[in-house]
């Protein structure tokens, strides 16, 4: 475990070392993210120009879970983003090799091989549309709010973290998983809304199939005043775990259905 922890330490050390050097494409990546989320905020004005509220829920409650849900995706996007490559690329060019040969965790050593600073984008504008929504309804701030708070925001991290890792396996089996992935992914933009606005199988699919629902709507619902600490926050934890575990088998499994280069 301390042999991990240096080897993470100083794949960080070289990461921050990148985004000095490349700060400009931090500085763009960042302006481009915020006139997306901007996109998305304007979006939600426009629709309550026209009426005062969406099945019960307000402009700021809305931008809650909006703000939300952007800071889970975005940690996971600045850490876990080779996974993203790993789906298309690694089986596809027999590149998986390299990993075995090595007395390290495979997943670490993909894990590891690449930060993303783009994700900050997701991170610093999703915190700040949190802080503003958080202000404008008065919510108490709290010591123990700020702590449920961090906690769910990092569990929640770990779920799409693991939805990634459960379908980047497939690769193990197809080759190429990215179309897989993307399709997948593309449903975590559904929990920037509340889910009670869906049909009954779409909340059915984010609560008890691919879990996104924990990402944004179910915690994002319980600092509202909308929903319950179990649902929030210890269900939150509960499916993280589950998930990474199950994400982590499926790795596994196809591991061992690697054949290595002309597979």
């Amino acid at each position: 475990m301390k042999r991990y922890f240096k080897l993470y330490l100083k794949f960080l050390q070289q990461y921050i070392k990148t985004l000095i050097e490349y700060r400009a494409d931090f500085i763009l990546g960042l302006i481009g993210f915020f006139f997306v989320q901007s996109v998305g905020v304007i979006f939600i004005g426009l629709i309550f120009n026209t009426i005062p509220s969406l099945q019960g829920w307000s402009f700021y409650e809305i931008l809650f879970i909006y703000g939300f849900a952007q800071i889970p995706r975005g940690i996971d996007h600045v850490f876990t983003d080779q996974l993203w490559i790993f789906s298309w690329q690694t089986i596809v060019e027999g590149k998986f090799d390299k990993y075995l040969v090595r007395p390290l965790n495979p997943l670490f050593q993909v894990i590891v091989e690449k930060f993303q600073p783009d994700g900050f984008g997701e991170i610093i504008i999703g915190t700040i549309i949190l802080i503003i929504s958080w202000t404008k309804l008065g919510i108490e701030v709290t010591a123990l709010k700020v702590i449920l708070l961090i906690v769910v925001i990092i569990f929640a991290s770990f779920i799409y973290t693991a939805i990634k890792l459960a379908v980047t396996s497939l690769a193990f089996w197809v080759k190429f998983a990215q179309s897989y992935l993307f399709m997948v992914y593309q449903l975590s933009t559904f929990v920037k809304y509340p889910t009670t606005i869906y049909p009954g199988w779409i909340k059915g699919i984010l609560t008890f199939i691919i879990p996104f629902a924990f990402t944004g709507y179910f915690p994002s619902a319980y600092f509202l005043g909308k929903g319950s600490f179990v649902s929030g926050v210890l269900l939150t934890i509960v499916v993280a775990i589950g998930s990474i575990f199950v994400a982590y088998r499926i790795w596994l499994i196809g591991m061992r259905r690697y054949e290595s280069t002309g597979s």
